[in-house]
């Protein structure tokens, strides 16, 4: 039997295979943050995948904190809309394997992509001059201590409606540039949330102290990770000033983790915004989308070997194509993860496992062509989904979004 098809246990839950989809925004929720017709198009055909995990989308827990005005924001109101697609979900799931996967919601606050209304926009930790090249003269909104310490009681309530939602579990988001990822380079921001690596996971771990505190222990709390921004010293996390890839304090933050009874970890690099090789299926830019695959894997296997009591999911596996799951077995089984996951694949295909179980391959002419037309459509203001596999309700849209 294949490692990827054999069950697995985390913080005492079981989950059914090594196959996770990876959190994708649609941006098609409502504007009160609630769920979108496409929204539940899109996760009623993940129900359908067989996959083990199925890693909910980034979901706002204030409204200061959504990266645009259809992101979801899971709120008293609008739960019980939530709880019925988790109840349908589970139930076409059941009705196809016998088994339902396990749904993680994405917990987060996405700092200086959020776009508040009534304040200069974005909320940031500090000044980047990366993020900020050409831009340096836009307002900013610089987050305070104040409005930090705030925040572990916003994720824990929002972690509470997700339990009374249905979840299995929550993830404190802490990647990709968004609030708590930047927050781990505010080298040079004064105060308790900067300088020193203390301060600078202070909010982080507060947020994951205070989110464990209120829930009960069946609930999985987890976290999706960027373990290497890919950017310069002291722009970016994962980087010294002497070496590209430094992993010391990513080692660091997995061993508070650790100790914090958290058993699954998400791990991700690269920044989508402006560096979308490092990460994902990209063609073009520096280098091709093999060597953000291949980067991936040395780093999520490096700290897989380094915390083996840890259960790691590996990212970037979708640039693979018709390869990606025989190649995502070769990685569990040299021990570079413990689960494989997949991102703009789902999009794309959302049955590929499936597809794989019944053929043992996956079909061609469905797999992800590396367009980044789903990224492209959501910069443009739209929805995100697959204009060339899914283009009868896509396509449109990209028109209409992107104009070509």
């Amino acid at each position: 039997m294949m490692i990827i098809n054999e069950k697995l246990t985390v913080n005492g839950r079981t989950v059914n295979n090594r196959i996770v989809f990876q959190p994708m925004e649609g941006c098609d929720g409502t504007a009160d943050g609630n769920i979108g017709e496409l929204t539940e198009r899109r996760y009623m055909r993940f129900a359908e995948s067989g996959a083990g995990i199925i890693w909910f989308e980034a979901t706002a827990v204030c409204k200061e904190g959504r990266a645009n005005p259809r992101q979801l924001y899971l709120t008293e109101e609008n739960m019980d809309t939530y709880k019925k697609l988790l109840q349908n979900m589970r139930r076409v799931a059941l009705e196809k394997f016998g088994y339902a996967p396990l749904i993680i919601l994405q917990m987060t606050h996405s700092g200086r992509y959020s776009k508040p209304k009534g304040i200069p926009e974005p909320i940031i930790a500090y000044r980047n001059e990366v993020f900020e090249k050409g831009k340096e003269d836009l307002p900013y909104h610089m987050i305070t201590d104040e409005e930090c310490d705030a925040l572990p009681e916003q994720f824990a309530h929002a972690a509470q409606l997700a339990w009374q939602a249905g979840f299995d579990g929550v993830d404190i988001k802490c990647c990709h540039g968004y609030l708590f990822d930047e927050f781990l380079s505010a080298y040079n921001r004064t105060g308790m949330y900067g300088g020193s690596l203390e301060n600078r996971i202070r909010l982080y771990f507060n947020c994951i102290d205070a989110v464990k505190k209120v829930l009960p222990d069946h609930m999985i709390v987890t976290t999706r990770l960027s373990a290497y921004d890919g950017f310069p010293y002291p722009f970016g996390f994962g980087t010294s000033p002497h070496k590209e890839i430094d992993l010391t304090e990513t080692e660091k933050i997995l061993s508070g983790l650790q100790k914090r009874d958290m058993e699954l970890v998400n791990i991700t690099i690269g920044n989508p915004y402006l560096i979308p090789h490092i990460n994902r299926p990209f063609m073009g830019g520096p280098e091709d989308g093999e060597t953000g695959v291949q980067r991936a894997v040395k780093i999520t296997g490096e700290l897989q070997k380094k915390f083996p009591e840890l259960k790691l999911i590996l990212s970037a596996l979708s640039f693979k194509g018709a390869d990606a799951v025989d190649f995502a077995e070769k990685c569990l089984e040299k021990g570079y993860c413990s689960l494989a996951g997949f991102g703009r694949m789902t999009f794309a295909y959302p049955d590929f496992y499936c597809d794989f179980l019944k053929n043992g391959e996956l079909d061609k002419s469905k797999l992800c062509v590396k367009c980044g037309n789903c990224s492209k459509m959501m910069r443009a203001g739209g929805v995100a989904g697959c204009p060339v596999r899914d283009k009868e309700v896509y396509l449109p849209l990209y028109k209409k979004y992107v104009g070509v």
